[in-house]
């Protein structure tokens, strides 16, 4: 970590004044369809807005999050309301997807 002394000038001997926790450092960045990929043909929990989300098995999806989900389960307000082989999601009503 670089420092600079009062008038701004860059002092690299100066060490940072402490170390971050170990929960806060982070290794390197996964970008979120790059993780995606990894959970293809997983089980995902999806939340959408208004309070229904969906429960199956990842089979793909697109750069907008679109989501394709086999052997899914309709939720309202964590209540299991209808199955269904097939279930398209519109990613622009996605909260967040759960592993």
């Amino acid at each position: 970590m670089c420092s600079s002394n009062r008038n701004g000038a860059f002092n690299p001997s100066r060490k940072p004044l402490s170390t971050p926790p170990p929960w806060l450092r982070r290794g390197p960045m996964i970008k979120p369809l790059s993780l995606l990929n990894q959970r293809i043909s997983s089980n995902v929990m999806v939340e959408l807005k208004g309070g229904r989300g969906y429960r199956g098995i990842l089979d793909g999806f697109d750069p907008h999050m679109n989501l394709v989900l086999r052997n899914a389960e309709e939720m309202q307000d964590n209540q299991s309301q209808r199955k269904m082989d097939l279930a398209i999601v519109r990613g622009d009503n996605v909260i967040y997807i759960s592993p």
